[in-house]
């Protein structure tokens, strides 16, 4: 068995890999659309004054939070179809990506909560209040401006909390799910463990770059938005 270190394997193993790459990001696109208004859900009742809302909206992310993701993926991988099971319903077949992106919502969703509302609560209220006195509906104070700051302040967090979901989606393989880590871990099960240092250099290089992308993107978007911001405040 070949176990010597190949560093030429590695632009080998990105052709192989890449293909995978639309997977994940399929999986982490529709996990960060509802998580993200999963998310402003929990953000709502975390604000309402009604005591209930508040505590499930609180409470929701608390034990989200204290739940490692593979325990999270698994519960929900082997929990859901137990709990079908005693409905009747037979989720066995069901395709694997459908748990993924349950998994991961449900973590976004805690992690957006957080993010919308300190955003929400950093922008003065008095805003709010002198924006409705000049005639504007709640409507338009919270989407003219209410909205506008509270994005630039959530922006730098929510890119972080996508290149989390990425992190933490690694953990798919775990229950067969085949995205850029299955496959890697599929080549390395293929080769009997060579050249497995290669490949995981090449799936680090993917994510690396990965990452640096969504940052730099979200650091030209706050750029952007905090430009148009200093121009309403000059106005």
């Amino acid at each position: 068995m070949e176990k010597y270190f190949d560093i030429s394997y590695i632009w080998t193993a990105l052709p192989s890999l890449l293909p995978f790459l639309q997977v994940t990001l399929f999986v982490s696109s529709i996990t960060i659309l509802s998580g993200t208004f999963l998310g402003l859900i929990l953000t709502i009742f975390k604000l309402s004054h009604n005591r209930l809302l508040n505590k499930i909206g609180n409470g929701y992310t608390t034990i989200i939070r204290c739940t490692p993701s593979i325990v999270l993926l698994f519960l929900v991988y082997y929990g859901i179809p137990k709990l079908a099971e005693e409905f009747n319903v037979n989720l066995q077949n069901i395709n694997t990506a459908i748990f993924v992106i349950i998994t991961f919502t449900l973590q976004f969703a805690a992690i957006m909560s957080e993010v919308i509302r300190s955003a929400y609560q950093s922008i003065d209220k008095g805003q709010y209040e002198a924006a409705v006195s000049v005639g504007l509906s709640p409507f338009q104070a919270y989407w003219r401006i209410i909205f506008p700051q509270a994005l630039v302040i959530a922006l730098p967090n929510f890119g972080n909390g996508i290149i989390a979901v990425l992190q933490e989606g690694a953990l798919a393989y775990t229950i067969g799910f085949i995205d850029i880590v299955g496959k890697a871990n599929l080549m390395i099960t293929n080769n009997i463990n060579a050249h497995a240092l290669e490949i995981y250099i090449a799936l680090a290089i993917i994510y690396w770059a990965l990452s640096l992308l969504i940052e730099k993107f979200f650091s030209i978007l706050e750029k952007t938005f905090s430009k148009g911001k200093k121009t309403l405040e000059t106005t």
